[in-house]
């Protein structure tokens, strides 16, 4: 396809957005490059996000530049035909990307990249998922919020047996076993996930595992997932449930924690899944409760997608102002990368394209209306 017929289709698509070529306002894009406009006609998202890492366009608000896109949905008005993106969506539908073989790439990976990365840009405790902003001033009190919420929800007692699956730096697991006083047993796909969260929670009632949870077979009176049911995958969904309640005492409860779309689906973005979280895939409630049918019982749902939009910003923040201590580390195009990642996501929950759920299951359901202790959670 020609510049200018390229350009034209580009210009169409942005203009109902009120996104303007080389414009003056902050979510306006600068063209760096003549072939941009080929390149993403040809590749769709895949290749709107490797030209920005690339450089071949700039904007200064990439987050408002995205929320833009999303609410128009110009991911489902301008599908691209590129070979490679069809065989990603081939190959999510027929193969199970998610198989037990394939379950620790998405540590390799993402969660492996180096943990002065995520010292810098998260929390303190290292939690990586949405915080709780109700009453919080910070990304640190955010992430202890979530955490007392979570423990809260789950009527955590001294003495109790947790189980952490997807664990990451042991952020839930010491703060629970250190402010609730339960025995935690967390597991992860990630080398580095482990031997931190290991060596943080030593002196705790806390076993770390570098296991995939397929292979959990251990009975406990709570369950935890926080931020891993987004790796498991469509054809995986009910597998990961039948270990949760193989897992599960009968008088246990079960709390996911999890990212979610507002349509099924079974396959993720082109480029996320490139660049950042291989072999992902976002849930949507049908999946989630078609594969919790006939073993658990739904207690509560709690939406808390807004939050997420908060908690992207404060680590897209956390990490630009520690690029200096980094950049010996990563180069720019990582730097361009991980900030279209932190930025876009951003723009997903704040245009509610994304939505954050945290759900209580039961196997064999509770003696009272949940919430009845007086606890209301906003």
């Amino acid at each position: 396809m020609k510049k200018e017929k390229a350009k034209q289709l580009i210009k169409n698509m942005l203009t109902p957005l009120d996104i303007r070529i080389n414009g003056n306002r902050p979510w306006d894009i600068q063209i760096n490059h003549p072939q941009f406009y080929q390149r993403v006609i040809s590749g769709g998202s895949l290749a709107l996000g490797e030209s920005y890492m690339d450089g071949w366009w700039d904007c200064n608000a990439l987050d408002e530049f995205f929320k833009r896109l999303l609410e128009y949905r110009i991911d489902k008005k301008a599908k691209s035909l590129k070979p490679a993106i069809l065989w990603e969506c081939f190959k999510a539908r027929v193969m199970n990307v998610q198989r037990g073989a394939r379950a620790f790439i998405v540590g390799r990976r993402h969660y492996d990249t180096g943990n002065t990365l995520f010292k810098l840009m998260l929390d303190k405790g290292l939690n990586y998922s949405c915080g709780y902003w109700h009453n919080a001033r910070n990304l640190d009190e955010a992430q202890v919020g979530k955490l007392d919420l979570i423990c809260r929800k789950i009527g955590l007692k001294p003495g109790m047996t947790v189980l952490d699956i997807g664990c990451g730096w042991g952020g839930f697991a010491k703060y629970a076993a250190e402010t609730y006083g339960v025995k935690v047993k967390g597991v992860t796909v990630s080398k580095e996930q482990a031997g931190y969260a290991g060596e943080q929670c030593k002196d705790l009632d806390v076993t770390i595992a570098l296991m995939d949870y397929r292979d959990l077979d251990e009975k406990f009176d709570r369950i935890v997932s926080i931020g891993m049911f987004e790796h498991v995958g469509w054809k995986n969904y009910k597998t990961f449930m039948a270990v949760a309640h193989r897992c599960l005492n009968n008088d246990g409860l079960f709390l996911l924690h999890t990212i979610a779309g507002n349509t099924p689906a079974k396959n993720t973005d082109p480029w996320i899944g490139t660049y950042i979280f291989p072999n992902s895939m976002l849930p949507s409630a049908s999946q989630i409760f078609r594969a919790a049918e006939g073993r658990f019982i739904l207690e509560d749902l709690h939406s808390l997608g807004r939050y997420y939009d908060q908690t992207l910003m404060a680590w897209y923040d956390n990490f630009t102002q520690n690029w200096d201590r980094l950049k010996d580390q990563y180069d720019k195009r990582f730097f361009r990368m991980w900030s279209y990642y932190l930025l876009s996501c951003a723009a997903s929950f704040r245009s509610r394209r994304n939505q954050l759920w945290q759900i209580v299951f039961s196997k064999q359901g509770i003696d009272r209306v949940f919430r009845s202790e007086g606890e209301l959670f906003i």
